[in-house]
């Protein structure tokens, strides 16, 4: 069956056990990344050249934009799965070239029990009661990547371009303020139209998607972490008019700001 997916703004993960019937897909994928790692059972991916079946101990990375079509295994009786969608802070990009199944899927059968463990306090961390819970859990992915690149054999021929990553970098600190593509470009030293390209094919999304994407993120932070006014919150994500970025994020989150901030409040005894 479909299953809809809502752009993550901060890490979303999960640890799942699943049976026979299990399947998600999604024709054009989504804007973020998705790690899964196979615990127990057999999980299958499939793609346009055929599919793929993962077994314990293997790692399966996605790339926004690319199918979603994964399910138990047609011979498993369960699937055991650790999964978490993310955005990767722009160093984390040359750790995300992974050997290619197909297109945008990709597998890694790193044999380390200790990047599972980091996954599993990934999970740990992120629904735990910590004041910092999504910066711990972040941390602890991070450190999950780094050991998944230790045994990477493509480690060793870093694929992703510098200006990319320094693209990332300037549009992360530029929320504020209007931002063409030709500013950009001029930023990296290459011209729009080159940039466009190699933006999209080593991140899966373009520059003005991934732009709005950070604006969403840093205001639904502003927005739970601060009592700032919607108003405030727009101008510093860099638009003019509120009425236009709550638009925007609605589209994002399918909830305008204030219910977004008010969804992010405890329940009142009363209520629950």
């Amino acid at each position: 069956m479909k299953f809809a997916h809502t752009p993550v703004f901060r890490l979303l993960a999960g640890h799942y056990h699943e049976t026979s019937g299990y399947r998600v897909l999604r024709p054009e994928g989504v804007g973020d990344w998705l790690l899964i790692h196979t615990i127990a059972g057999a999980g299958r991916f499939g793609h346009a050249g055929g599919e793929l079946i993962s077994g314990p101990g293997d790692w399966v990375l996605i790339r926004p934009g690319t199918l979603h079509d994964y399910a138990v295994a047609p011979a498993a009786a369960g699937w055991e799965l650790l999964w978490v969608h993310f955005h990767p802070r722009a160093h984390w990009l040359e750790w995300l070239d992974w050997p290619a199944i197909a297109p945008g899927l990709m597998l890694l059968r790193p044999g380390k029990p200790k990047a599972a463990e980091r996954f599993h306090e990934v999970h740990r961390l992120l629904h735990g009661d910590l004041r910092q819970r999504e910066a711990f859990a972040m941390q602890a992915l991070e450190g999950l990547l780094l050991e998944c690149d230790m045994t990477n054999p493509l480690a060793a021929t870093p694929h992703y371009d510098a200006r990319v990553r320094r693209a990332i970098d300037y549009l992360d600190g530029n929320l504020a303020r209007k931002v063409l593509l030709d500013d950009v470009a001029a930023a990296v030293g290459l011209s729009s139209s080159r940039l466009a390209h190699l933006f999209a094919a080593e991140t899966g999304q373009s520059v003005q998607r991934y732009l709005e994407m950070r604006r969403m993120q840093r205001a639904s932070e502003l927005l739970s972490r601060t009592g700032f006014s919607v108003q405030q919150i727009a101008e510093t994500v860099g638009f003019e008019s509120q009425f236009y970025f709550s638009q925007r994020f609605k589209r994002w989150t399918k909830q305008s700001p204030l219910a977004f901030r008010q969804s992010l409040r405890p329940a009142s005894p009363r209520s629950r």
